[in-house]
């Protein structure tokens, strides 16, 4: 997959494409000035190189002090919904990728100082270790030509939900309340669920796919999934039976026994015989070189729904991974699809979510998710609303024949 590039927009042509790309985003919003600002955001994202914050890029652009107050007026305060522009955006977006997964991921901004909604010292992937940031959970839409983001949701640490004089300073609104990465994770996935857009099977890493609440969400909405889990993740191996709760009980849940106890993925795959696995291409490079590996596919149930939430036994799919030059099985995952799903299609999915981070490097390096200096939660979403809105662009730029190219 082919990273979209951020050209240089200097012809007419390109530039009217831009105002007319922006223009159909936000027209929901109701005011004109509010439109006005949008464009003129949009366009220092895509047209200006630097740093993205707003008065380097506004300097760029030759505006003066009063449009500077008037933007930050519009993304700190203004009372529009990011979530619609973000929505019109994937929407044009969308049909013209071919979509085949919905990635979950997380990414961390570095912050100095404690003003910013959301910091403190927390373990961030990008940083690769604890540091002083922000994180925000995404959900972006995969496809064979291109990716979207279809949704932005600022991490609030609990200690920032309980301090009422910071979330006064930051505009936190009341509603806001403590949720865990996987919640506002499931958040996402049940509101671009009601979008109407076809749905793809979710991706993501065992930071989600260990939290069993997170997957019953998803099985919940409808959504399949593939997502990495821990070795030490719970089930019922192949063959598992499950004593049903005995017909018109009354009183407290019944749950459904076991006639056998539940062991670890890790200690399962470990028993598996070396048949249960086969070589399986499970990616093709963006060179064109289709990768090989070993798995094993097994259908399982796993153990905390049923022995800890009283829910039903749900088969689902263990993948393992055990390539031939490792001495253990080095990745596991769990999936809902059905049982008679192509074993190619379910290894190829379980590795695709590498792929958001040539996302996160063109929303943070190219077009400045990781620039905003405002100390507003509501600006924040605003900001990642616009930088959705430069990507989409930039993306049907680079799959329309007729957009210009760079000499």
């Amino acid at each position: 997959m082919q990273e979209a590039s951020v050209v240089e927009i200097t012809a007419a042509d390109a530039r009217e494409r831009l105002v007319a790309f922006v223009s159909e985003v936000v027209a929901g919003l109701p005011h004109v000035r509010q439109r006005e600002n949008a464009l003129l955001y949009v366009r220092g994202l895509v047209e200006q190189g630097g740093r993205k914050s707003l008065w380097p890029t506004l300097f760029r652009l030759g505006e003066d002090a009063a449009r500077y107050e008037s933007l930050q007026q519009f993304l700190a305060d203004s009372p529009w919904e990011p979530s619609a522009l973000v929505r019109a955006a994937a929407e044009r977006v969308y049909p013209k990728i071919g979509v085949t997964a919905w990635v979950v991921d997380d990414t961390g901004i570095p912050k100095d100082g404690t003003h910013s909604p959301g910091v403190k010292r927390q373990y961030s992937g990008t940083l690769g270790k604890i540091g002083n940031c922000q994180v925000t959970v995404s959900l972006h839409a995969v496809g064979k030509r291109g990716t979207v983001p279809l949704g932005w949701a600022l991490y609030l640490p609990e200690e920032w939900c309980r301090d009422r004089s910071r979330r006064l300073k930051a505009k936190i609104p009341p509603e806001v309340a403590f949720k865990t990465k996987p919640e506002l994770a499931a958040a996402l996935a049940e509101q671009v669920a009601l979008w109407g857009l076809p749905s793809a099977p979710v991706l993501a890493d065992s930071a989600y796919g260990d939290d069993t609440d997170f997957r019953t969400c998803l099985e919940d909405l409808g959504l399949s999934y593939v997502v990495a889990i821990s070795p030490k993740t719970s089930v019922f191996g192949p063959g598992a039976s499950f004593l049903p709760p005995p017909p018109g009980s009354r009183g407290r849940p019944r749950r459904f026994e076991p006639h056998e106890a539940p062991q670890s993925v890790g200690s399962l795959a470990a028993e598996l015989p070396s048949a249960a696995f086969q070589t399986l291409p499970c990616r093709t490079t963006p060179a064109g070189e289709v990768q090989m590996s070993r798995f094993a596919l097994v259908r399982v149930v796993a153990a905390h729904p049923v022995m800890r939430d009283w829910l039903a036994p749900r088969s689902e799919w263990l993948i393992v991974e055990w390539p031939e030059e490792e001495e253990a099985p080095t990745d596991f995952w769990l999936s809902n699809l059905p049982a008679e799903e192509e074993p190619e299609r379910l290894v190829r999915l379980a590795r695709l979510r590498w792929s958001i981070e040539l996302d996160y490097r063109q929303l943070k390096g190219e077009l400045g998710l990781d620039h905003y200096e405002g100390r507003s939660y509501l600006g924040f979403h605003h900001h990642c609303a616009l930088v959705t809105c430069a990507h989409a662009f930039l993306t049907l730029e680079r799959l329309s024949p007729k957009a210009q190219r760079p000499a």
